[in-house]
């Protein structure tokens, strides 16, 4: 079965209809009567440089088009026809509504009318889901403006005046949106070509429609025409929207469609797009049918799995996979995560970011409650930009509860609170040897922060740690013996708190390091090195270990699982997500100093607001400067609520924690309390995303990496393409023995 295509407005050249033009000379003479100029001069030479102009493009673009067509139809007999916009006349000329001089007179009317319209423009905006887009134009100022083509997941195009359009442009690009003005000097396929369609109403009603012999796909519905209302679907386009991609996705309904288009390539381009969103049931039936001979392959390497990256950084752990799972915060990493990994040999640290003590506390109990003796865990310590100090308090309840793995994260410098972790599992062996009961796994993405922690402790902290007798002597003297951290994770572009960091770039600069420490402190155990970011694949775990990593640590992958401690309504979200799902904005624990975040964009207009309330932080000193306007904006899109009475409940919260001290520095430096209101968007972002009301999806704080996307294409058509079906460590052992029995293929390749 064969679907032609017509291309519509914008895929007009000069020269177009070069070889046609002598082959079909009365339908040109006719054209050329008709619309009393030379068509055939117009569309090979432009003399008067009009082709562009849209009174001329469109009845020269039909013209070329039924040309085009008559000589495919020569060799292919459509089963289906579509045209984008304008091509929806060649559509139906070809399926027998109207004859070639009906749809010329059509079209005719149509361009001049089109042409009268001015003062509007058009934009094309790229890699924003219709969904957000809507909601952005209604929430955030531009309820004027209206989507014109729904072309294909990643491009859509909207209509409005021309200052609406021109505001927009201006205001996408600050958030980093890509969007494109069209050269176009009205707004097509809008509310603003309305009196355009009145006046084209009355014409078409002269004209008389035949049967369809083809079924043609009506731009406006998205679903075949009827003989009846050929004339008020071509009326309702003018102002209408173009569902292009509804009009594709319905033909890929009926199976085993092949797409031909006439004159181009700009709609088979969109076609494949479209057509990779799209989940066709056969295929998926078909990637089942494969996917046991895969496990079955697989299961036979696992004893091979276990060999990869470095055995001493296992036995260090008394684990049996150099494979580890991250930390996520608020108990995204969960305790019922970690105890599932440890008792099933592998380590995982759990997300106590943003939690509070008593109930980290709880969470130990229960893991030691639930996991089996001997076996490992890790909890994370986060670096607290806004209370250094309360470090100190998380620290004590780990030594309180015998954590002897911590992940160390977001630290820039090596601070007291590590020290003293570091320091109080420091002791001698029977032969005289340091020995570390305590390990710190440092997360970096900077060579000089790795450096940090692969040298002793700094001499000032451990010497003030003694000083207050928090320390021995002893322990002192054996700190500058040993590294701050035997376990380094270089982190690339992770989900959450991230650098944007290349993998291939910053993994090799901090292994040299490595080199070079070592060579220089001899030290006498070795310092291992891990790689984290952008691990979901078997592909991705195979460069990593070939790269030299000891070991690998994954993160975005575990959250979309059923230990995974957010609500189910993300993980449906996140389950769904490609690669290109995710974007970058301010993290609110950091909000000041600009870190980034990298979070899910698909279907979610957090990150573009939070990147916006980051741009009005630093355009404005206060509160009070920014412009009534977006205030009412903010109050009323973002954060549901006045701007009062959330300074009300930020005070509120701070007296609560001791911390008067911060709202006295907020109502002396206007700047500060700006910050800390727009904090608190960030903080119920968060909460939103835990409750999962679907009702308040858009403002979903969802922290992840491209690393999710890539597993859920790696798992699709299988079991675990629902996260039902997902388990943090059945997802570790098939990573790591997949990634077995890639390295063995492609070493025999090598050796053959």
């Amino acid at each position: 079965m064969t679907a032609i295509m017509f291309a519509g407005q914008g895929s007009q050249y000069k020269g177009m209809g070069k070889n046609l033009f002598k082959l079909y000379e009365d339908k040109v003479t006719l054209a050329s009567n008709i619309l009393g100029y030379d068509l055939e001069e117009l569309c090979l030479k432009d003399p008067n440089r009009v082709l562009n102009q849209t009174q001329y493009t469109q009845p020269a673009l039909y013209t070329v088009n039924a040309l085009g067509f008559y000589e495919l139809n020569k060799k292919i007999s459509p089963d289906y026809l579509l045209g984008h916009s304008l091509g929806e006349y060649n559509a139906l000329l070809a399926a027998g509504a109207f004859d070639f001089e009906t749809g010329l007179k059509l079209v005719q009317k149509r361009g001049a009318l089109m042409a009268e319209a001015n003062g509007g423009g058009m934009a094309a905006i790229i890699g924003l889901e219709a969904e957000v887009l809507e909601e952005k134009l209604k929430t955030e100022g531009f309820e004027d403006i209206d989507i014109a083509n729904f072309n294909s997941p990643s491009q859509i195009v909207v209509s409005g005046t021309k200052t609406s359009i021109g505001n927009l442009v201006t205001h996408f690009d600050k958030q980093k949106i890509r969007i494109i003005p069209l050269a176009v000097s009205a707004a097509f396929h809008s509310r603003y070509m309305k009196d355009s369609t009145k006046e084209f109403s009355s014409f078409v009603k002269k004209m008389n429609f035949s049967s369809l012999k083809i079924p043609v796909i009506a731009n406006v519905t998205g679903k075949p025409y009827e003989k009846e209302n050929v004339g008020a679907l071509l009326t309702e386009q003018i102002s209408g929207s173009v569902q292009w991609q509804k009009s594709i996705e319905y033909l890929l309904s009926q199976k085993n469609l092949e797409f031909k288009e006439v004159g181009g390539v700009v709609l088979s381009k969109m076609v494949k797009e479209i057509k990779k969103n799209y989940n066709d049931e056969k295929d998926i039936i078909e990637e089942k049918e494969v996917e046991p001979k895969k496990e079955t392959v697989a299961s036979k390497e696992k004893s091979q799995s276990s060999k990869l990256g470095s055995q001493t950084f296992q036995e260090a752990y008394g684990i049996k996979y150099s494979y580890v799972s991250g930390a996520m915060y608020r108990g995204i990493a969960s305790k019922e995560l970690v105890v599932r990994m440890g008792n099933n040999g592998f380590l995982g640290f759990l997300g106590t970011g943003g939690i509070a003590l008593n109930e980290i506390e709880d969470w130990l109990k229960y893991i030691h409650k639930h996991l089996e003796k001997g076996k490992a865990y890790g909890v994370n310590h986060l670096h607290n930009f806004m209370d250094p100090s309360s470090e100190m308090e998380v620290i004590n309840l780990y030594l309180k509860y015998k954590v002897k793995n911590i992940e160390a994260a977001s630290f820039m410098q090596v601070t007291e609170s590590l020290v003293y972790f570091h320091l109080k599992g420091l002791k001698k062996d029977v032969n005289g040897n340091t020995v570390c009961d305590h390990r710190i796994m440092a997360k970096v993405s900077r060579p000089e922060v790795a450096q940090a922690f692969m040298l002793c402790a700094p001499d000032k902290i451990v010497q003030k740690l003694l000083a207050k007798k928090m320390i021995t002597k002893e322990q002192a003297e054996l700190s500058q013996s040993v590294p701050m951290s035997h376990d380094i994770c270089v982190e690339g572009d992770s989900g959450g708190h991230t650098d944007r960091r290349i993998p291939m770039v910053i993994f090799p600069s901090i292994l040299q390091l490595k080199k070079n420490i070592h060579h220089e402190k001899k030290y006498r155990n070795p310092i291992h090195i891990g790689l984290a970011g952008g691990i979901g694949t078997p592909e991705s775990i195979a460069c990593s270990f070939i790269m030299g990593a000891d070991f690998v640590l994954t993160g975005s992958i575990n959250q979309c699982t059923v230990q995974g401690g957010i609500s189910d309504a993300v993980k449906d979200l996140l389950q769904d997500m490609d690669v290109q799902d995710t974007d970058y904005c301010p993290a609110g624990d950091m909000f000041e100093i600009g870190a980034k975040l990298q979070v899910l964009k698909k279907g979610i207009l957090f990150p573009a607001r939070a990147n916006k309330l980051y741009d009005i932080y630093q355009q404005y000193n206060s509160i009070e400067e920014i412009p009534e306007k977006t205030i009412q904006q903010l109050e009323k899109s973002f954060f549901k609520r006045t701007i009062d009475s959330i300074w009300k409940d930020v005070k509120e919260f701070y007296i609560n924690k001791g911390w008067q001290n911060k709202i006295e520095k907020a109502q002396s430096n206007p700047k500060h309390r700006m910050a800390l209101i727009f904090r608190w968007y960030f903080f119920h972002t968060s909460q939103l995303a835990f409750e999962g009301d679907m009702t308040k999806k858009v403002n979903f704080q969802i922290h992840t990496g491209p690393a999710l996307g890539a597993f859920n294409a790696w798992v699709k058509g299988t079991s675990m393409e629902s996260w039902r079906n997902r388990h943090v460590d059945e997802i570790a052992i098939k990573l790591m023995d997949s990634t077995a029995v890639l390295l063995e293929q492609k070493i025999k390749i090598i050796n053959n």
